[in-house]
């Protein structure tokens, strides 16, 4: 039998649970999980994890999630990876909801029951008026490695890669990075600096899966995003980068690209961090790495999305060395 598990951002997930329901009835084995505005990743995990261990007679299971690339599609993919008899599919709405329920308890397989949802999901597009067109992306080019098959030396426009953004955010790319900052910096390659996350292949493979359309994902070392700098074959090129600490942000401007703005998204709360502000914690590497960014010149700007004014960073870095007893 097949279970399934509505999940998204805020209460959007039981609203479509409790809409669904108003045609069905109350359906066994299908859950609803939310994600509040003070829960985090981990928060979200453990409760996906409870409404699989709620599930009676369920051998496998579907995730209809609300935003690719958002905090409920990454740790539910997460789950799916490990288990071959989990199935996921973004973007759910309604009509995929009542799809889902009218048919999963018919099917043994969640793959069966997703490419059901998947058909119904396309046929439920309406526009008025019928004859307007809607051009789709050419999805032709699939090649995900920041590379260049043009001939080495060759000048592309005026030769230097355009840094639409650079982020230091623990989550990388997720719901934030890849709806708000996308469409208000508009990059066409997204690029994680990471030399843990370029030799993970798992967080990798779930960056890359995370993009957002009409944008490719890289992870690459720091090493490479210092050479990808500099070859001017890149020149047209708008690049959104994203680290996971101030640390590896450091490295990276240090070995000469180009900053002038440092994003200070989120950084996660862990042993011998000392917790500033709702999202940002640090621990003494980050002051130091901090600190050294400052004198060469970067600005912080302090923001999760682009619409909230910028936190004042002298004052979060002197809570933090009162916090770390710096001083």
């Amino acid at each position: 039998m097949v279970g399934i598990i509505i999940t998204g951002h805020g209460n959007f997930a039981k609203a479509l649970l409790e809409s669904s329901e108003m045609i069905f009835g109350h359906q066994k084995n299908v859950f609803a999980v939310t994600l509040s505005p003070n829960e985090g990743p981990d928060d979200l995990r453990k409760k996906l994890f409870e409404a699989i261990d709620s599930m009676n007679d369920v051998s496998e299971i579907i995730f209809l999630v609300d935003l690719r690339g958002g905090t409920p599609f990454n740790q539910a993919s997460s789950i799916v990876r490990e288990n071959e008899k989990f199935s996921l599919i973004a973007g759910v709405n309604l009509p995929m909801v009542i799809e889902a329920l009218s048919v999963y308890d018919t099917f043994d397989k969640s793959v069966d029951v997703l490419k059901d949802v998947f058909k119904v999901s396309k046929d439920a597009i309406k526009t008025i008026p019928e004859g307007l067109v809607i051009e789709e992306k050419d999805e032709n080019d699939k090649n995900l490695n920041l590379k260049s098959s043009i001939p080495e030396g060759t000048v592309i426009g005026d030769g230097k890669i355009k840094f639409v953004l650079a982020r230091i955010d623990t989550r990388l790319l997720h719901g934030q990075v890849a709806t708000s900052w996308t469409k208000s910096t508009n990059p066409d390659r997204i690029i994680v600096v990471s030399d843990n996350v370029a030799h993970d292949k798992l967080r990798k493979q779930m960056i890359i899966e995370a993009a957002p359309s009409g944008v490719k994902a890289h992870v690459v070392p720091i090493k490479k995003m210092i050479e990808v700098s500099k070859d001017p074959r890149f020149g047209n090129t708008r690049a959104m980068l994203l680290f996971e600490n101030p640390s590896d942000a450091l490295e990276t401007i240090k070995g000469g690209v180009n900053i002038e703005t440092l994003n200070l998204g989120s950084i996660a709360h862990s042993a011998g961090k000392a917790y500033l502000t709702q999202s940002v914690a640090m621990g003494k590497e980050d002051v130091l790495a901090f600190e050294e960014i400052k004198k060469l010149g970067v600005k912080i700007d302090v923001r999760k999305v682009p619409t909230e004014k910028s936190e004042n960073f002298d004052n979060i870095m002197k809570k933090a060395k009162e916090e770390l007893n710096m001083n």
